[in-house]
């Protein structure tokens, strides 16, 4: 149907990102809370959990790179969503169809290859669309972060309905879902497929400023790996309730959305380098703070530092990307970006295991000092960014 003449075409891009930006995170936040139920109901013990939950981070390593390497070269970066979102679905219902260890690893590994992309190529087709209209990101990316949540309460309570070994039709219905939306995706500018022969990684990983941000960002993100691994473990041991940690772990996704949604009303002078350094600053102090085991009044604030450490790390990285990456490498440099966080954060999320069993709620000391350490690499690029 053609619209009226003289009157433009309603523009729906950004709402079909936003519903998209749903159903991928209420896929996340069905599996991240839950899925290690689904392997304990299948009879896996706490080490084997511990392998399955590891496979996807390994296969981010390698899987997202080349994904995302593939979109960029031959400029099909809609379709890659696409073809990422239906593979996975039938991947996850494979793994429902598994039973035992080595079967439930194999299938989770193989549909991790298809999941993970996902990730990288949605942030780098909504970059691109967002800043062809002129619009912000964190506002349409809020809806992930909303969507993220009420997942969690919904599926906490579809759990005391249905059987533990049902929850992974949950994550399958909503990849469903997410498949739908990504047909629905509305069209973007895609380069000219590449011809060139030279490697098309070659020139990001010899820009300086590229390595040291990635660097930086992972560093912030993996000083988290503590907390999500243990923070619930830690504050149940510290006599609080399951609403009380429910309500906890709700108040920083609430500080993570309101942050999104005034990002496109930052002042000027808070620029991709400047936002990484909050997110730095933000992670020690909260780390720090949480190292000391404070009282229940003091988490409220704490958890509203989330903002900064994760949200504010978060939006700086992909700005800056955008800012050094050619656009005919901008799906490969999102990709790389994953890539390492994966790397850095699977070393510290091993390590993390050991050292809450050996200083309990103390260990958040190392998280505020890996914390410092990509805040130093930030601060490094904040003066060279003055300076030059």
């Amino acid at each position: 149907m053609s619209h009226p003449p003289g009157k433009p075409a309603m523009d729906l891009f950004v709402p079909r990102l936003a519903a998209f930006y749903v159903a991928h995170f209420i896929v996340a936040g069905i599996q991240m809370p839950f899925f290690p139920v689904w392997l304990d109901a299948h009879g896996l013990d706490a080490r084997a959990i511990g392998v399955v939950l590891a496979a996807p981070m390994v296969v981010r390593i390698f899987a997202v790179p080349a994904a995302t390497r593939l979109a960029d070269r031959f400029g099909v970066l809609r379709g890659a969503l696409i073809t990422a979102a239906a593979a996975a679905t039938a991947g996850y219902a494979l793994v429902g169809m598994a039973s035992g260890f080595v079967p439930i690893l194999v299938a989770v590994t193989l549909a991790s290859v298809a999941y993970g992309p996902i990730f990288p190529l949605t942030d780098t087709y909504a970059l691109r669309g967002l800043a062809e209209r002129r619009r912000a990101y964190g506002p349409v990316r809020l809806w992930g972060s909303a969507a993220f949540m009420a997942a969690n309460i919904s599926a906490g309570l579809v759990l005391g309905i249905i059987a533990p070994v049902n929850l992974i039709w949950l994550i399958v219905a909503a990849l469903g879902f997410t498949m739908v939306a990504a047909t629905g995706l509305a069209a973007t500018s895609e380069h000219a497929p590449q011809t060139d022969a030279p490697a098309p990684h070659a020139p990001l990983w010899r820009m300086p400023v590229f390595v040291a941000a990635l660097a930086a960002v992972s560093l912030i993100q993996a000083s988290h790996a503590l907390f999500y691994g243990f923070a619930t473990l830690d504050w149940t041991a510290r006599d609080l309730d399951g609403p009380t940690i429910g309500v906890l772990w709700a108040l920083a996704v609430v500080a993570e959305i309101v942050l999104f949604a005034f990002s496109g009303r930052l002042p000027r002078w808070i620029g991709p380098v400047e936002l990484m350094a909050l997110g730095a600053c933000g992670a020690v102090i909260r780390w720090t703070a949480m190292a000391f085991e404070p009282p229940l009044a003091a988490l409220p604030f704490l958890q509203c530092l989330h903002a900064l450490s994760f949200g504010a790390t978060h939006l700086g990285a992909l700005q800056f990307i955008v800012r050094v990456a050619p656009a005919r490498m901008a799906a490969t440099a999102q990709g790389d970006l994953s890539a390492a966080q994966s790397v850095v954060m699977f070393g510290v999320m091993s390590l993390s295991g050991v050292l809450y069993a050996a200083y309990g709620g103390h260990a958040y000391a190392v998280m505020a000092a890996v914390a410092a350490a990509g805040g130093l690499i930030v601060f490094g690029l904040l003066w060279q960014e003055r300076h030059t």
